[in-house]
């Protein structure tokens, strides 16, 4: 119980699961610490599902993917989809875009305010519009030779 109290190693990961109305499981604390000890990052459920056996974190994939689900629901993350059965989950939950390198599906995100969205259409009667989100798909530039180069995407 020492791990669940004081200044111990799942006490952020335990306060983060209290303030979203969260019963800290020991899966939920788990993915929660691989999740945003490291700060901001986009992660699918099988890649966190990797990280979990690597560090001895006995989860299911289904687990991973339900306690995702539990964790965008409660407004820890943001479900980023990039097309048809393809998510990543972003612990950044500002405002703000994102960059898909479709060749490697390495995600990015773009500042809020370094993009602007203009003439949106009027939503549907009884709609409002809640959010904007802009992906902007990158490949690489057809004059450019081999690989693209190692920046930050």
């Amino acid at each position: 119980m020492d791990a669940m109290t004081g200044n111990r190693p799942y006490k952020r990961a335990l306060d983060r699961l209290h303030s979203a109305g969260l019963r800290p499981t020991r899966q939920r604390l788990g993915l929660a610490r691989l999740l945003f000890d490291a700060g901001d990052r986009h992660v699918t459920a099988e890649q966190l599902h990797d990280e979990a056996m690597r560090a001895s974190l006995r989860v299911s994939l289904a687990t991973v993917y339900n306690t995702l689900n539990q964790f965008t629901d409660a407004g820890l993350l943001r479900e980023v989809v990039v097309e048809a059965g393809k998510s990543y989950f972003d612990t950044n939950t500002s405002d703000h875009h994102h960059f898909f390198l479709e060749e490697t599906g390495h995600l990015a995100d773009i500042p809020g305010d370094a993009l602007v969205v203009s003439h949106l259409p009027a939503p549907p009667p009884g709609t409002a519009v809640a959010r904007v989100d802009v992906i902007v798909r990158l490949s690489p530039a057809p004059d450019a030779p081999g690989k693209p180069d190692s920046s930050p995407l």
